[in-house]
């Protein structure tokens, strides 16, 4: 397997790893606010950057059942989220392909 090297974002703007500040996500890419995670408010993205996906599961959330997997940072694998892979509900299926970031464990970067 050959290296991987990181993506660096180029805003005013930029959500970090908490742990090892690599670069995850634009500030503007931001669709809602309105989320919550295991640690608090959490944030709804269009794109992510420089994390890794874990395996498919179902998990019975607020607004019904999903298909998510973990993210985990790249860099130092910490985990800061989650990604929709499947809504059940025909009202949620705006998620579908959209990451959590949880701000507890993010960072300004910029």
């Amino acid at each position: 397997m050959g290296l991987t090297y990181n993506t660096y974002l180029n805003s005013d703007k930029i959500y970090g790893c908490k742990n090892c500040k690599a670069h995850l996500a634009n500030a503007h890419d931001i669709i809602s606010r309105n989320f919550r995670g295991q640690h608090g408010k959490a944030y709804l993205f269009n794109t992510v950057v420089n994390v890794e996906t874990g395996d498919p599961s179902e998990r019975n959330m607020t607004t019904g059942r999903h298909v998510v997997r973990d993210i985990q940072c790249r860099q130092c694998k910490d985990v800061v989220g989650w990604k929709y892979d499947r809504a059940y509900e025909s009202s949620e299926k705006y998620k579908e392909g959209k990451f959590i970031l949880e701000a507890e464990l993010l960072c300004n970067v910029t």
